[in-house]
């Protein structure tokens, strides 16, 4: 068994010490890679599953019923993760979550609704997951490209009057909606003026980042879309750094995380723009105490601050326990309708479960990374972000019409089934 489902086992056995004889426990299904060039994102949503249930359980579990995580390595493919939400519902699971490639949890989320499960959305950022794909039984916990896309726009634009990007884009839906949604946002969508070549996925080579990166440069561009997210994001960016790019073209990445820049390295990440949905220094900055006791207790406990992806897990346990709490019940329709336009502060500010489309409405932070020296002189080495902007969750989403628009154009009905 590996190291890391060791741990998981042993602290999982660890949570039930203080439910001697106690009822029956609420499983819920975590599906994260534990393999793959997304394990680091993986392993962080497992320790924030954890640190919360850890919580709960020592304040009385759920429903005075102790809580307990199954997990399953999803590997980032959308086949082996059906495979785990099946195995999942067998074993009796009130809820499922997970991600860290769209195509998983759009895959998974499907399979959970056959067994009338809901599926929460870790990092899923798709616009088609709470989009064109969407269903009564997913949520999306994190923000996606949409949003993503909106606030970078919205810091960028003026500074690119008159400039040409480059996109180098992964091949699959994630990849696919981000650089729509960029170009639209960005005013970039003539592809003759603002050219970009699409990369393979999974497992991209070095060479088709080398290839790719060779188009960019020869282009003439003045800044590089970076559609890329995991090791993929951290080959790319050290190739960049090797080829001397980052002098000759300002680099953003849509979508970062913590594991992804200490996974690239500090050096690497310098000067990078990007958004995230949450990072630790927010609370701090925003001074939103829910987050800063998170931080601080994630730390304490893993000796590593919490990325994106630990706050998301961390949150939708909770967010699982509150509605299970609301209707008394664990009964899935029960819970739907509990989430269903429910509005709550935990980790920072006002979130809203939305109910017609189950996308989070939520704030959203334009990031730039710090200097090496800084990083390097910083506790745990782990300070990457500077805060440049925030944008509101609502000034950030699609509207009902855009939603339903975009439905209709692809055969779908505009409600959820």
């Amino acid at each position: 068994m590996p190291r890391t489902m060791i741990g998981l086992a042993l602290t999982t056995i660890l949570l039930f010490t203080g439910f001697v004889q106690a009822a029956e426990p609420v499983k819920l299904g975590l599906n994260y890679p534990t393999t793959g060039r997304y394990k680091q994102q993986g392993l962080a949503q497992a320790r924030g599953a954890l640190m919360a249930i850890e919580e709960i359980n020592a304040s009385g579990g759920i429903l005075k019923r102790p809580v307990e995580l199954l997990t399953a390595n999803s590997a980032s493919k959308p086949d082996k993760s059906v495979e785990n939400v099946k195995a999942f519902a067998a074993q009796g699971v009130s809820m499922l979550f997970g991600g860290s490639s769209s195509a998983v949890a759009i895959a998974a989320g499907q399979e959970a609704a056959k067994h009338n499960l809901i599926y929460f959305g870790t990092l899923t950022y798709a616009n088609e997951t709470t989009g064109t794909e969407a269903h009564r039984h997913m949520f999306r916990e994190t923000y996606n490209a949409h949003m993503a896309a909106k606030a970078l726009g919205s810091y960028l634009n003026e500074s690119l009057q008159g400039k040409k990007l480059f996109y180098i884009t992964a091949n699959y839906s994630w990849g696919w909606s981000t650089e729509k949604s960029l170009r639209t946002f960005t005013g970039t969508t003539d592809t003759d003026q603002h050219p970009g070549v699409s990369t393979s996925y999974p497992r991209p080579r070095d060479a088709d980042f080398r290839g790719a990166l060779q188009q960019a440069r020869d282009s003439g561009a003045d800044v590089l879309m970076l559609v890329q997210f995991g090791d993929d994001m951290a080959m790319a960016l050290k190739l960049i750094h090797n080829m001397g790019l980052k002098d000759k073209m300002t680099i953003v990445v849509p979508n970062l995380t913590l594991g992804m820049a200490k996974s690239a390295g500090s050096g690497i990440m310098e000067g990078v723009i990007g958004a995230v949905p949450w990072c630790w220094k927010v609370p701090y900055q925003y001074d939103f105490s829910g987050g800063k006791k998170f931080v601080e207790r994630f730390v304490e406990k893993y000796q590593t601050y919490p990325s994106s992806s630990a706050a998301s897990a961390y949150s939708i346990v909770y967010q699982f326990k509150e509605a299970a709490e609301r209707t008394g019940s664990l009964n899935t329709d029960k819970l739907i309708a509990a989430l269903e336009d429910h509005r709550y502060v935990h980790l920072k500010d006002n979130q809203q479960w939305r109910a017609f489309d189950h996308q989070n409405v939520q704030s959203v932070y334009v990031v730039k990374m710090r200097p090496r020296n800084d990083i390097l002189n910083s506790h745990l080495r782990e300070d990457f972000f500077d805060i440049l902007m925030q944008l509101p969750g609502e000034d950030s989403v699609k509207t009902l019409a855009e939603w339903k628009a975009e439905r209709l154009e692809a055969g779908k009905v505009a409600t959820l089934e």
